[in-house]
């Protein structure tokens, strides 16, 4: 027995002593050391846009704890036509039932003005504004824009309000934190965070419009709140998401703030929007486009036609120019010139930088009133000047500025061309760019009778069949 553990112990000794030569002579003096490091990265300093650099952990608390109490939540009672039953046909009755729809909306005052979408309170029969404080009041319609999407309420509170502060969102950068302040699904007081993911986004197709869009979720009911920066200013409107399902996906979209603010003070002042033009037609350029127009550049928009005495017109733009830049942001689609464009008044000066067959000229270009309309079976018309309308002793007539490119064979074979006046629409003289704006949103039928004098002084009429 004795001999047996012997043996055991010998073993178990020579063992050990093999090991321990292994590691000490044979085995790759290598090693993988895992060491926490003791130093503390070195912070960049933010700077005062509020945007956040490497290492740097954005604080939210502050921007959130006051944005929430200046987001409201929206309620419109709205009524509609339901489907008619036998019983209404019998009784000749409109079957109508009531809908409920909700949004958000910003106060932007402490005496209760309201900044929110004009989808959220389109068709309204009552507004009601819930404040965060779980206060109810009723609330007015101001005015609104459907073509920005955005509208002013009001309401009469019992006390000063608190109210968010207007940035610049023509300083907010891509990579910049966001926050969304809004109430989707009802579920009051929801902040959401993100970065600005673009900027000048247009969703239309029609280069009409330029949002700011972000990957902060939006879902159904955060319409018409608040997109806030760091420091807890408001940049955007909330208003759209691309999505199949309806729901949040990744991508949200805001008006941005220059724009919002822009449409309710022309609201406020003149009771409706009043929007500047640069009087140009473009294309903005790519490898295609450039290819088309014979032309090296890739970059820019291509000016294709300048309205007659508009601002452009004045400032010497031309036919062919390519402008690169607008108040020194670089212009690369159409939605980065129209966005900025929206943001300023009728009369501001924007200083253009335009590429003339290769040189580079600044121009300065006062915008103007846009006082000229489209017309789907025709093309763009202008109200005619009053040296036009007597010469051919007419007291009203738009003069047809250009034709629509997919009605011009029709109008050129009917002999309409540009220049000539068209007098008036379905029946109804025209003396406004409103009344044509009426007789299209009130026709039943559409556009069907059009009275026009040509160039010649020949007086022609065109109907369709309704």
């Amino acid at each position: 027995m004795k001999k047996i553990f012997s043996l055991v112990l010998v073993s178990a000794l020579g063992g050990i002593l093999t090991l321990g030569a292994y590691k000490l002579l044979l085995e790759d003096n290598q090693k993988v050391v895992l060491t926490t490091q003791e130093s503390t990265p070195t912070l960049l300093t933010s700077n005062t846009n509020g945007v956040y650099n490497a290492y740097e952990n954005p604080d939210f608390t502050n921007a959130a704890e006051n944005t929430v109490n200046t987001v409201v939540h929206v309620k419109n009672l709205a009524v509609s036509r339901g489907q008619m039953t036998f019983e209404d046909f019998f009784f000749g009755r409109r079957s109508q039932r009531a809908e409920i729809g909700t949004g958000s909306g910003v106060i932007i005052s402490e005496d209760g003005y309201i900044v929110t979408n004009n989808h959220v309170i389109d068709n309204s029969q009552e507004l009601s504004v819930t404040l965060n404080n779980n206060k109810t009041y009723n609330a007015e319609i101001v005015g609104s824009d459907p073509n920005t999407d955005i509208a002013l309420l009001k309401i009469e509170a019992d006390e000063d309000l608190p109210f968010i502060a207007f940035g610049d969102s023509d300083e907010a950068k891509i990579g910049e934190w966001v926050l969304a302040v809004g109430n989707p699904f009802n579920l009051t007081s929801t902040v959401t965070a993100g970065i600005i993911s673009a900027k000048a986004r247009d969703l239309s197709g029609r280069s009409s419009q330029s949002f700011i869009q972000t990957d902060a979720a939006v879902n159904p009911g955060n319409s018409g709140g608040a997109l806030v920066n760091s420091q807890g200013q408001l940049i955007g409107i909330n208003t759209a998401i691309t999505s199949q399902t309806g729901s949040y996906v990744g991508y949200s979209f805001a008006v941005p703030s220059n724009i919002a603010r822009r449409v309710i003070e022309d609201i406020m002042e003149y009771g409706d929007v009043q929007n500047g033009i640069l009087g140009i037609e473009g294309q903005a350029l790519n490898s295609n486009s450039a290819e088309k127009f014979e032309i090296n550049d890739t970059e820019g928009i291509y000016v294709t036609n300048v309205l007659e005495g508009s601002g452009a017109d004045k400032a010497g733009i031309k036919e062919g120019d390519i402008i690169k830049e607008i108040d020194h942001i670089k212009i690369s689609k159409f939605s980065d010139l129209t966005g900025h464009i929206n943001a300023k008044r009728i009369n501001d000066l924007v200083n253009l930088k335009v590429s003339r067959n290769g040189d580079i000229k600044s121009l300065p270009v006062k915008l103007t009133k846009d006082e000229t309309v489209s017309l789907s079976s025709i093309g763009v018309l202008k109200q005619a000047t009053k040296e036009k309308l007597d010469k051919y002793n007419l007291k009203n007539g738009f003069e047809i500025l250009r034709l629509n490119d997919e009605n011009k064979i029709d109008s050129e074979e009917n002999g309409i061309k540009k220049g000539d006046i068209v007098t008036s629409i379905n029946g109804k003289e025209i003396t406004s760019i409103e009344d044509i704006e009426n007789i299209k949103s009130n026709s039943r039928y559409g556009i069907y009778s059009i009275s026009i004098v040509k160039e010649n002084g020949e007086k022609v009429a065109f109907r369709r069949m309704r």
